[in-house]
Formats: structure tokens, C-alpha cells, sequence
């Protein structure tokens, strides 16, 4: 049996390239508040700070400590949530890769569980952005953001709301299809 491409599989191609993003931006944004710093050279170590200096975004910056021990203690739910993002969201991104370029359906259960957990997840960070008072300057960093800065950090977090939220109900129908199929691919008859 030869496998379907890729380019043919519209939703594993944008799982696949979500991952593809997805990866870089959690080694060199996300997850840089969990490294010691002698471990980031000084290029990547300035990513976060140029990122929340343009967004003022108050679970990057606060996780980051650019807000001060109050914002970092006051935020330690995400940073569990950074901690799930390096132990097992990056290793399902490279299964997930490899799986959605096979075609493989035995990730189906593995890209669900990411996807429920992930979608959940982001749904509090999506209520601090949500919540994060509007001035039309800054009152002081990390505590309000400009309307501007709100909608680029709706556009950043969203899409991966958004993308996960699709998966959970797409590989739940495709689990359910191959829990429903015999061995040779019919639906077996119900007793």
C-alpha cells in the first residue's frame, strides 16, 4: 500500500507545518524562562526581551522575571504549564513530525492527548491576555497593554488555541473510525 503525500493531506500538512513552528518558538521563546541562563547565548537570550518589550506580554514577561518576583511567584501556574510545553509537548512535536509525514496512524491517540491538553491549557492564558487591563500607554510594564498590544497578542496566542482545538475533534473522529474498523478496514457489525 503506498502512503498519500503529505501535500494531499490538507489537515496533517497544517499540523505539520504547526509543529514546525510550533518547535523553534518553544526552544528559543516559551521555554527559556525553565533554562539556567549560562545555558542560552546571548543572541537567543535577547529573543524574550525584545518580544515582551514589543507585546508587554504579562505570562511571558511575568515567567520570565522581567516583572518582578511578585509577577513570577504570581505566575507560577504557567510556568507548569512551560514545564508541560518542554517535557511533553516538544517531545510530541517530533513524534508528530515524523508520524504526519508518514502518515502514520498510530499518532492519532498521542496528537488527541496533545491536542485536549494543549487547547485546555491555553485557554487561562487566553483569559489573562483577555483580562490584562487596556491604557493607551502602558501604565507600567506588565500591568496593562495598548489596545495594539492586545491584538498582537490575541494573533500570537490564538492560532494555537485554535489549531490544537481543530485536532482534538479531528483525531478524535479519526480515533473513533479506526476503533470502528475491523482489521481489514470494514466497519464491523454491531452484535
Amino acid at each position: 500500500m503506498s502512503r498519500t503525500p503529505l501535500s494531499c493531506r490538507t489537515r496533517d500538512l497544517v499540523y505539520f507545518l504547526f509543529f514546525a513552528i510550533h518547535l523553534p518558538a518553544t526552544f528559543l521563546i516559551d521555554i527559556q524562562a525553565l533554562y539556567p541562563t549560562a545555558w542560552i547565548p546571548a543572541a537567543v537570550s535577547n529573543l524574550p526581551r525584545f518580544y515582551v518589550d514589543m507585546s508587554n506580554d504579562p505570562l511571558i514577561g511575568s515567567a520570565m522575571g522581567y516583572f518582578g518576583q511578585a509577577q513570577l511567584e504570581a505566575y507560577a501556574w504557567f510556568r507548569s504549564f512551560l514545564l508541560l510545553e518542554a517535557f511533553f509537548q516538544v517531545p510530541v512535536f517530533v513524534i508528530g513530525l515524523r508520524g504526519l509525514w508518514r502518515g502514520t496512524t498510530s499518532i492519532y491517540i498521542l496528537l488527541l492527548i496533545y491536542a485536549a491538553s494543549t487547547t485546555t491549557t491555553t485557554i487561562p492564558c487566553l483569559a489573562v491576555i483577555l483580562s490584562t487591563p487596556v491604557s493607551p500607554t502602558p501604565l507600567s510594564i506588565g500591568l496593562s497593554v495598548t489596545t495594539e498590544q492586545r491584538l498582537l497578542l490575541l494573533s500570537s496566542y490564538i492560532p494555537f488555541f485554535l489549531v490544537p482545538l481543530v485536532m482534538t475533534f479531528d483525531m478524535a473522529f479519526r480515533v473513533q473510525n479506526l476503533i470502528g474498523s475491523g482489521p481489514d478496514g470494514q466497519k464491523e457489525k454491531e452484535e
